[in-house]
């Protein structure tokens, strides 16, 4: 590496326009700021907004992508032609994209290329506590972590930066709280840095072994230069106060750390990867104890302590969930926490909306005492009860594998009683390959898409089944019926889920049916669309509690009969359907 300087973040100045953003949404402005062009990502709570904000600039092309692989690929694919690019994801989406994200790091880029992953600890919207630091170290790219949403927009605009001047692309690391907080952030004017020169060079971007060889050295290399070089980066901060207790820290944990311990010197990372090992060492000897506060896994601490220096922390805070400004108190001070204020209210559990599409299936499925193997969406709640209909939730796309493998392991009687249940949205992501396999593969299983139109469970997305772009602009609409004929399905049929019965027949037929087969339930979400219908009235109520079974947060039971809360209700009908005293009604608009 022949170069000797890296940029320092840009300073706010007295005359510039200040905003309150949430992390996200400063991301966005920093990448605007940076003079991104090219922006493509998946949503995924807590990511989700950023790709959302930087939509409102014109000045870059912006696409929800099919998942986060493809969304990389473009990204990378804008980046090798010159232009500054950006992909947005949520941690478990890294896991999607990791394919061309380890090569990319060999490949290197022209123009800048930054990944966003936003992690999710104590899991407020995931599946797993995954730690995306690991990807950095794994995949030998940087990884940069701001602390607040004025860090969010200037490490942004850094990491860009860095990514052409070290030819390599960065992550940068957010978390729930740093996405999902507000804090004031300075703006700046954007940077129209251009596009530059498309030049071929295969022996750069085409990864035959041979060439992947060379590329490997040039990854060490730089990964070495930036171990040193990160000693020097103004992002990463000492300030020296009692020196009794020193604390290395980093992100949303460093807002934890000065709440807490407001007298304690800290070292706030913000490169977490690689670790300024030689700045750590220096604030390591300025003070009489060194603990390391870090949310999820040791990684920070194990590389100090795999260094030679002494230093405490998991022992203190653990592996598992969020940290606090009371967590850290209790870890460092021996503070405990307060004990939680005991209430009288009732559990709210999430639950469906009021005429959800989803619930007639989920419904009729319950019924029949058919197992399922789920998929991640809106639809995943109803494993709860009442409704209590899924077996198995493991990842994006991964419903038809899993009834797939389980009709292997247990024979065609079990797939008969069992479906694969998955989302529109979460078919398109990654479903599609894994019923290309079922029918390939000569399985018996029954596919349900829930198809309600649009990208539910994340805030309302648009994906290439809904017909509209991320502007809301039309765009060509994936004819789920026709893929799904051309992925061999020869018996594909589309119900209403309103209707209870249509539903029952369909997967009565389809469950029986050998080969594999595929119900479409289409209806859009009931929060697309404003419904004028007037809302369902109970008039001879015989407390049987056959409607409560749909898990409807409108129909409301009281001591001696069960309601219909008129605010809630938008009129589906399904309680009216399933009412065996024919007992509920549509009722009428009051004059």
């Amino acid at each position: 590496m022949e170069k000797n300087h890296l940029i320092p973040v840009q300073a706010k100045t007295e005359q510039a326009e200040v905003r309150l953003l949430l992390g996200n949404e400063a991301v966005a402005r920093g990448a605007w700021e940076a003079g991104v062009k090219v922006v493509s990502s998946y949503p995924g709570t807590p990511s989700t907004e950023i790709t959302e904000a930087v939509a409102k600039y014109p000045e870059v092309n912006v696409q929800w992508a099919p998942n986060e692989k493809v969304a990389t690929e473009v990204a990378f694919g804008a980046a090798m032609a010159g232009a500054r690019a950006m992909t947005c994801m949520k941690h478990v989406g890294v896991n999607v994209a990791a394919d061309p994200i380890f090569t990319a790091a060999y490949t290197g880029i022209s123009g800048g290329l930054v990944i966003c992953c936003a992690d999710d600890p104590a899991m407020h919207s995931s599946q797993n506590e995954q730690d995306s630091r690991y990807y950095a170290r794994a995949a030998h790219i940087p990884m940069l972590e701001p602390s607040d949403s004025q860090e969010c927009k200037d490490f942004t605009k850094l990491a860009f930066q860095l990514s052409e001047e070290l030819d390599t692309p960065i992550f940068v690391r957010l978390t729930t709280r740093i996405s999902h907080a507000r804090s004031v952030v300075a703006l700046d004017e954007r940077d129209e840095v251009g596009v530059k020169p498309y030049q071929k060079d295969p022996m750069k971007y085409v990864m035959m072994p041979g060439m992947a060889r060379k590329r490997h050295l040039q990854v060490e290399k730089r990964e070495d230069f930036l171990a040193e070089a990160a000693n020097r980066m103004p992002i990463n901060v000492v300030t020296l106060r009692d020196t009794a207790v020193g604390i290395v820290t980093s992100g949303v944990s460093y807002q934890y750390v000065r709440d807490a311990l407001p007298d304690a010197s800290t070292l706030k990372l913000g490169m977490v990867y690689p670790l300024p090992m030689k700045l750590i060492e220096s604030f390591a000897a300025k003070v009489d104890k060194l603990i390391v506060i870090e949310e999820l896994e040791g990684l920070i601490e194990n590389d100090i302590k795999a260094a030679g220096i002494a230093c405490e922390g998991k022992k203190f805070t653990g592996i598992q969930g969020e940290l606090s400004v009371e967590r850290v108190k209790a870890a460092v001070l021996g503070i405990p926490a307060p004990a939680p204020t005991a209430d009288d209210l009732p559990a709210r559990p999430p639950v469906l909306c009021p005429g959800c599409p989803h619930r007639g299936v989920f419904y009729e499925i319950n019924r029949l005492g058919l197992r399922v193997m789920g998929d991640i969406g809106c639809y995943t709640l109803a494993a709860l009860p009442p409704l209590s209909a899924m077996d198995a939730c493991l990842c994006m796309g991964a419903s038809i594998g899993m009834a797939g493998g389980a009709e292997r392991a247990q024979g065609r009687e079990f797939s008969k009683n069992s479906v694969a249940v998955l989302g529109d949205s979460t078919f398109i992501h990654s479903g599609v390959t894994a019923l290309i396999d079922a029918v390939y593969n000569q399985e018996s299983i029954t596919v349900l898409i829930l198809d309600n139109r649009i990208t539910g469970m994340t805030g309302h997305q648009q994906n290439p089944a809904s017909g509209k772009d991320i502007h809301g602009n039309p765009a060509p609409a994936v004819n789920l019926e026709k893929l799904c004929e051309s992925c061999g399905v020869e018996n594909v049929r589309v119900v209403d889920p309103f209707d209870l019965k249509a539903t029952e027949k369909a997967l009565r037929e389809e469950t029986a049916r050998d080969g594999v087969s595929v119900i479409i339930a289409r209806r859009p979400c009931v929060l697309l669309e404003k419904t004028t219908v007037p809302p369902y009235v109970i008039d001879g109520c015989k407390n049987c509690g056959a409607c409560m079974k749909l898990s409807c947060p409108a129909i409301e039971r009281q001591e001696d009969r069960v309601v219909i809360n008129a605010s809630l209700c938008i009129g589906c009908g399904m309680c009216a359907q399933v009412c065996p005293f024919n007992a509920i009604q549509e009722g009428v608009w009051a004059q």
